[in-house]
């Protein structure tokens, strides 16, 4: 099959099951990333990063970087057309019955089951991305296993965010933009 429409595929079974919105994208995209090879681990931290500091659904920013980056524009484009296309489907079809379901227990115990296991899936990709950015897994030595300047970065933002706390995220973004070009 095409690797355009095997992109297509991935991306549309991304958005029929990412419940949750874009950070439970992450785990389809670790799979996308060992099964494809279309990008690595650490491009993949690397789209998680510029799709959380661009504006829009961040999910969306990620199928767009990762079309483009596999596959250019087209890929880019259809990336995002194919995430997004089975949350327009849903929607059309609960707007429709919106009121029949509305007061459902059948429902509303489906979304309680939903909920861990959207929680689940985010806190298992940030522990990948936490592990990818602290730590060098591959690395030989244990001094070398640590990405000694990541960890500091993280530890100054961790202070830093703790006294400044009303300080808007994009000023966040901003400083650590800055600090990784400079330090990093």
């Amino acid at each position: 099959m095409n690797k355009i429409l095997i992109m297509m595929l991935e991306f549309f079974k991304t958005g029929l099951f990412a419940v949750g919105g874009g950070l439970a994208t992450i785990p389809f995209l670790t799979e996308m990333s060992a099964r494809y090879g279309w990008f690595t681990q650490e491009m993949l931290a690397t789209m998680i990063a510029v799709s959380e500091s661009t504006p829009g659904p961040v999910g969306i920013n990620m199928a767009t970087y990762v079309g483009y980056t596999s596959f250019g524009v087209l890929g880019g484009i259809l990336a995002t057309l194919s995430l997004v296309t089975p949350s327009v489907i849903v929607v059309c079809i609960i707007a429709n019955m919106l009121e029949k379901f509305k007061n459902s227990r059948l429902v509303k115990e489906i979304f309680a089951g939903l909920r861990p296991a959207v929680v689940g899936l985010i806190i298992s990709a940030v522990a990948g991305i936490f592990i990818s950015t602290l730590f060098h897994t591959d690395a030989v030595g244990i001094a070398a296993f640590f990405n000694w300047k990541c960890i500091i970065l993280y530890a100054i933002m961790l202070v830093f965010y703790h006294y400044f706390k009303k300080l808007h995220p994009i000023w966040i973004i901003l400083i650590c933009a800055a600090a990784g070009i400079l330090l990093l």
